[in-house]
């Protein structure tokens, strides 16, 4: 089969080299399943809507077990004590002593994860459509199993583990930051902290901008969104250092869904697929 030809926005003509699974074994419509192909917008926005719906859904409808996320918490606490890096408790009150930087971190956890992540898809959607729907299911994949996380060890976040000293920052500042104080902690499972979602998101934004983006600053800011988000979550006292191990684990299951499912890493599938509504275009012999 010859290679496809497809013209971007600016008129420039770039070869999208069709993927291994297009030409493996097994039949027609699989193949065509798993080839990278455009994405259809109205699909994609309906896709993710109800997707996060269900995820809330089912997150928050996870028994909340408060005894057991308790012992789950001592216990998460006494293995990183024997580690040597129980140090969330210094790093919240540290940060906690300086008002406009605890506030803005506050406002971090409780803004950023969601609309950087919505930027990222976009951009992918815009820029790297052939690899939109691989990085798509990645994030998925890694939500998904988060899942079985909350069911299996609910576990409370630190400040509101029993004995602890840590400052539950949006309730002393007054401002909103988590879903798991003040009059928002109606709405939402308080003992879902084991993963970190808010590092296994940030990671996956991470990583695809650092392999996807051309300019080299914005490859860098890319690389330290993971490692803020992670100082945030800590000084906030809304994860352990543990809980971001976890959200780590469950990204690297979510890249390993995609590669089996895409025959490569999304990052490594053509960046533009052609149009549904072309032909391929044979490549001359």
């Amino acid at each position: 089969m010859g290679d496809s030809t497809v013209t971007e926005p600016e008129g420039r003509e770039q070869t999208a080299v069709p993927h291994p699974v297009t030409g493996g074994a097994g039949s027609g419509a699989l193949r065509r399943l798993r080839a990278p192909r455009r994405p259809r917008l109205w699909f994609e926005i309906l896709l993710i809507a109800v997707s996060y719906w269900t995820y809330s859904l089912v997150r928050n409808a996870v028994p909340e077990q408060r005894g057991k996320a308790m012992r789950n918490a001592d216990w998460v606490w006494r293995a990183e004590h024997h580690l040597g890096v129980a140090v969330e408790e210094s790093v919240n009150h540290a940060v906690n002593a300086v008002t406009w930087l605890i506030v803005g971190m506050n406002y971090y956890y409780a803004t950023l994860h969601f609309v950087v992540t919505l930027g990222v898809l976009v951009w992918l959607y815009r820029s790297h459509p052939g690899r939109y729907a691989a990085m798509r299911t990645a994030l998925f994949a890694t939500t998904g199993v988060a899942l079985l996380g909350y069911y299996l060890f609910p576990l409370a976040p630190p400040r509101l583990m029993r004995g602890g000293d840590f400052v539950d920052t949006v309730t002393v500042h007054q401002t909103w930051g988590s879903m798991a104080s003040g009059d928002l902690k109606h709405m939402s499972n308080q003992y879902a902290a084991m993963p970190s979602m808010h590092i296994g998101w940030s990671l996956w934004c991470g990583l695809t901008i650092f392999a996807l983006a051309s300019v080299p600053w914005v490859r860098v800011v890319g690389l330290l969104y993971p490692v803020t988000t992670l100082v945030v979550i800590v000084a906030t006292a809304n994860h352990f250092w543990l809980d971001a191990v976890g959200g780590v684990l469950c990204l690297a299951f979510g890249f390993t869904v995609a590669r089996l499912w895409y025959g490569a890493l999304p990052h490594t599938l053509p960046r533009l697929v052609p149009a549904r509504s072309s032909a391929p275009v044979p490549s001359e012999a």
